[in-house]
């Protein structure tokens, strides 16, 4: 069905929430991929904050949720162990960086594309497991992105 310029449907407003807070033209700032830009292999992996969590441990993190986020539209009930949540990170070539870069955009490609093709009225479904609807969960998941893209901002920051 085409839309009006004044009937958008929510899931394409959430779709372009989920965008703009991943590639940027966002309304607070800096999205998840600008704050990224030029971020090498050895500044991701390095931890210029004690006990907080480095740039690529974030990375494997919001992949992470994307992927789960994905999985719970498709039904899944499930929820991430700690080492699902941040996975560790193995090797910290360049080579490894730019496939977790890749790994991260996919994953969150897919979350836009699941979101693109869910009906209206599945919005306020419950999620598999969970005692909240998916239009709660998938705004909770921009959140999410915007909270991380500030996290990796200031990463940034204290490592110069």
């Amino acid at each position: 069905m085409p839309q009006s310029a004044t009937h958008i449907e929510e899931n394409v407003r959430i779709a372009d929430q989920l965008k703009r807070a991943f590639e940027g033209d966002a309304w607070h700032g800096p999205a998840v991929l600008e704050v990224l830009e030029g971020v090498s292999a050895r500044a991701a992996a390095s931890k210029p904050i004690p006990g907080a969590h480095s740039v690529w441990e974030l990375v494997l993190h919001i992949a992470a949720w994307d992927g789960a986020i994905r999985r719970r539209m498709e039904g899944q009930a499930l929820q991430l162990s700690d080492e699902q949540d941040f996975p560790p990170v193995k090797d910290t070539s360049d080579s490894a960086w730019r496939s977790a870069l890749e790994n991260l955009k996919q994953r969150h490609a897919e979350l836009i594309q699941g979101v693109l093709a869910m009906a209206d009225y599945r919005l306020r479904s419950q999620v598999p497991g969970k005692d909240y609807d998916f239009y709660h969960m998938l705004h909770g998941a921009v959140q999410h992105e915007l909270y991380h893209a500030g996290q990796i901002t200031l990463l940034k920051k204290v490592a110069r």
